[in-house]
């Protein structure tokens, strides 16, 4: 009896290693491509609100290449994209690349380089609404701004801004 224990524990022993064998397979080769990582280094901004940042990095993810309507020979496809806060319109080209966009977000919160040269110049004046607009073209970079809409009283007056708190 001692002996078939000791055979049967040898055997399942033995069994159990043939089961951990690895088979070693060979995959086929990945290549991963940041097609607008320019624009996304262009319109990038610290202080961007989560809204902004969220949009643009959809656009910027979006592979018009992998769609239904995409066909070679356009020169460019126009792709909108709509939250409550804002709108971005893309237009990427043949190989999915970003060629420029139009941005436009409301009542966003503003840069503190905006908010404190407002105080500067227009101390008791308050903001009554904010539209941030961003326009990217391909060879040119980014231009950001902000107009703003302020109230005194019963006056009002509206003033348009650069990202870094230099009226325009």
């Amino acid at each position: 009896m001692k002996k078939i224990c000791i055979g049967l524990l040898a055997f399942g022993i033995a069994s159990l290693t043939y089961s951990q064998e690895i088979k070693v397979e060979e995959l086929s080769e990945v290549v991963v491509e940041a097609v607008n990582y320019k624009y996304l280094s262009t319109t990038d901004n610290k202080e961007a609100p989560v809204p902004v940042k969220m949009l643009e990095r959809k656009a910027a993810a979006y592979d018009v290449t992998t769609k239904d309507f995409y066909q070679d020979n356009y020169d460019y496809y126009t792709v909108s994209f709509v939250i409550p806060d804002g709108k971005l319109v893309a237009a990427y080209g043949p190989d999915g690349k970003i060629l420029r966009t139009i941005e436009k977000y409301n009542d966003v919160p503003l840069p503190d380089e905006v908010r404190k040269a407002l105080q500067d110049r227009f101390p008791s004046w308050e903001i009554v609404k904010d539209v941030y607009r961003i326009r990217y073209e391909d060879r040119e970079g980014a231009k950001k701004n902000f107009k703003i809409k302020l109230v005194n009283g019963d006056k009002t007056m509206r003033v348009m801004m650069s990202e870094n708190g230099e009226f325009l």
